[in-house]
């Protein structure tokens, strides 16, 4: 049910009914990047010219002044800056982080991180982001590998990437490291090489994704010569195993954690929380008493920029209510990705639904060997984890 961007709809005759609100995170986009790679199907645009950090900063405070009458009184357990926000002074984060302060119920140990791109690290910066509060950093990695690098456009390298790490290292306790495996021309042996040189710098987090040709990129246009779906399985149990055997728990189908070290963050994502996102392209999910809303912001950086300082809801590109007949698709398609599934309960407080809108779900999946037969929490097999998306789909009807 679409909108005109901004519009909170009224709860038609709908069962959307929430007791509770869930925690909510806010997320911040940064959309420049040094250079566009062919496989990047994310809102990125390379950057042409000098970084416009204070008029970045200025519409940013605009689109969240905007927002705060959807968040009123609520507390802020995480923030996540995303992108490439490695780019920005360390003088312009910190007046970032002082204006999410100022305008936010921001609990003081929530978790705030931010991502950062090996080829625009500066230990000195770091130092400086972590003084300002940021608490985790997430490091671009994706291969130490200096042809799988070139491969995939990054504009770093092997030694790059390894001084980058130990820079995060040096200003923050929790650092998560993104590796690809399935690259072109990386054979299982040069796989295998990569995560045992993720896993000596001894980092607590580590994403491990599986490269794929994404619609609109040049990639896409250009497909490289990458391993075959047998092939790339092959790998994933490669990489389960090897983590696995150095301590990790896989607890999400990309996640790998250390105790204590789970991303907060994303784990609020995938347990159907709340999140508030600001900055180009930037989406939100929001929970009301009576409804649950997502929102787009407009993509292009310059657009956005212009449009926020009108202050009517411009800036947006979609408002739109999630129909109650959409939300266990929704809540399972984020649920389902966690290892140990969520409990029967969360689904009921996130979606104001009862459990008997989905037992005919339940049974199928349950039946297929895909869902653990326990009526108290709803966690995927293995065997439906090897096969997620079939068990997602489930859920659609």
């Amino acid at each position: 049910m679409s909108l005109p961007a901004g519009t909170i709809p009224d709860q038609p005759s709908g069962r959307t009914t929430l007791s509770s609100l869930p925690p909510l995170s806010l997320y911040v986009h940064v959309p420049w990047c040094v250079r566009k790679c062919p496989y990047c199907d994310f809102n990125s645009h390379e950057l042409k010219g000098e970084l416009p950090e204070a008029d970045y900063l200025a519409a940013l405070q605009a689109d969240l002044e905007q927002a705060l009458p959807l968040i009123w009184g609520r507390s802020v357990v995480s923030i996540f800056i995303g992108g490439t926000p490695s780019l920005l002074s360390a003088a312009t984060l910190d007046a970032m982080l002082a204006m999410f302060r100022a305008c936010l119920n921001l609990l003081p140990d929530a978790e705030i991180t931010l991502e950062a791109n090996p080829g625009a690290a500066e230990a000195s910066r770091f130092k400086d982001y972590s003084a300002s509060g940021v608490n985790r950093m997430s490091l671009g990695i994706q291969s130490f590998n200096d042809q799988a690098l070139k491969s995939l456009g990054r504009i770093h390298d092997a030694a790059q990437a390894c001084a980058a790490i130990e820079m995060a290292q040096a200003a923050v306790n929790r650092v998560n490291l993104d590796v690809m495996f399935a690259l072109p021309g990386l054979t299982a042996a040069l796989c295998e090489a990569d995560l045992r040189r993720a896993l000596s710098f001894g980092t607590g987090h580590l994403s491990l994704y599986n490269l794929t040709l994404e619609p609109n990129t040049v990639f896409a246009k250009y497909p490289p010569d990458v391993p075959s779906d047998d092939e790339a399985a092959v790998l994933q149990d490669l990489v389960a195993h090897t983590l696995a055997d150095a301590g990790f728990e896989r607890y999400e189908v990309s996640a790998y954690a250390r105790v204590g070290q789970r991303c907060l963050h994303n784990q609020n994502y995938w347990e159907f929380g709340d999140y508030l996102g600001i900055g180009p392209g930037a989406h939100s999910k929001l929970s009301f008493h009576d409804r649950i809303v997502r929102q787009a912001r407009l993509k292009n950086p310059a657009s956005w920029m212009a449009q926020v300082h009108r202050r009517d809801d411009s800036h947006l590109a979609q408002s739109e209510q999630v129909m109650p007949e959409d939300l266990p698709f929704e809540f399972m398609l984020n649920a389902l990705r966690l290892h140990d599934g969520v409990s029967a309960a969360t689904f009921v407080e996130r979606t104001g639904l009862s459990i008997a809108e989905i037992t005919p779900a339940l049974a199928r999946a349950t039946r297929k060997g895909l869902l653990v037969d326990d009526p108290t929490r709803f966690q995927a097999t293995d065997l439906g984890w090897r096969f997620l998306n079939d068990l997602q789909s489930e859920f659609l009807d």
